[in-house]
């Protein structure tokens, strides 16, 4: 059969819209997901929210869900993780019902992981402020967003990790000790002063020898998950484990014996406390 030019031209377009549709109605069915949770189920991390005094039963769907719902049904642009990807952080979300989540990254999918976390703390961490003013300019008073600065360079991966341990600081100090040179000891003090129960890192850039790379993450991600104090584990999702810092990073630091589920490009850590644990000698 004969195709026409001009709908041969509209294919490209006629695709994006529709997997942009398809998966704002997937986001639709995560959502409802959320919000048909009965007014008495238990919640197993803290119940703070941003703004407002919602006391977490309402089942009614949350402003940043709706805008979610409707920017990615009216949008080609799609969230950079895959179907299967997000729904593995979206279970863990569901079932510890409003929680802190704290991101590494803020991008296309910035207000669909808020939308997840429906009354929960949702804090995004970014390396470029232009971008962020971007990004919150298209959805004021959705998102919560921190401009950070890292200290590393991608090209020396491969010298921190084999210099870290004969640091002390590295493994004793906690996140803000300066004197280690993977910590962010400059991140604002809300990062630190918040216990996280769930931690995503899909930033900073990590893709040419002078982007900051994500070794800085890696390491505070694991420093934070070991310094808790809160009841249960801290559950640490990486993104781009296919990068071989990402993946030399992970197993340093998050360890593949708390690894517990990888899906595409994106690996599933819950991390236990060290806290009473006494002193040692590595992350593993």
């Amino acid at each position: 059969m004969k195709i026409s030019r001009s709908f041969s031209a509209e294919k490209p377009r006629l695709f994006a819209g529709l997997l942009a549709a398809a998966f704002a109605a997937t986001l639709l069915l995560i959502a409802g997901s959320f919000t048909s949770l009965s007014p008495n189920s238990p919640f197993l991390c803290s119940t703070s929210a941003v703004g407002g005094s919602d006391d977490g039963k309402s089942k009614d769907p949350t402003p940043p869900q709706l805008e979610a719902i409707l920017h990615y049904a009216t949008s080609r642009t799609v969230p950079q993780q895959s179907l299967a990807e997000i729904s593995v952080s979206a279970a863990v979300l569901r079932s510890l019902g409003p929680c802190r989540f704290l991101v590494f990254g803020l991008g296309h999918d910035s207000l669909m992981w808020t939308g997840l976390n429906p009354r929960g703390t949702t804090l995004f961490l970014e390396e470029d402020p232009r971008w962020v003013h971007s990004i919150l300019r298209r959805f004021p008073n959705l998102l919560r967003s921190r401009v950070v600065r890292y200290p590393t360079r991608l090209h020396q991966a491969d010298s921190l990790l084999s210099s870290y341990k004969d640091e002390p600081d590295c493994l004793l100090g906690g996140s803000r000790n300066a004197k280690c040179k993977l910590a962010l000891s400059t991140l604002p003090s809300e990062v630190y002063e918040d216990e996280w129960d769930v931690i995503m890192i899909d930033a900073p850039r990590g893709y040419f020898p002078e982007a900051p790379g994500r070794m800085a993450a890696i390491y505070t991600a694991a420093v934070m998950a070991r310094g808790r104090t809160h009841h249960g584990v801290t559950h640490v999702f990486l993104h781009d484990v296919n990068r071989r810092v990402e993946r030399v990073y992970a197993e340093e630091f998050l360890c593949k014996k708390y690894l517990v589920k990888a899906v595409g490009r994106l690996w599933h850590f819950e991390i236990p406390s060290f806290v009473g644990n006494g002193n040692f000698t590595s992350f593993c």
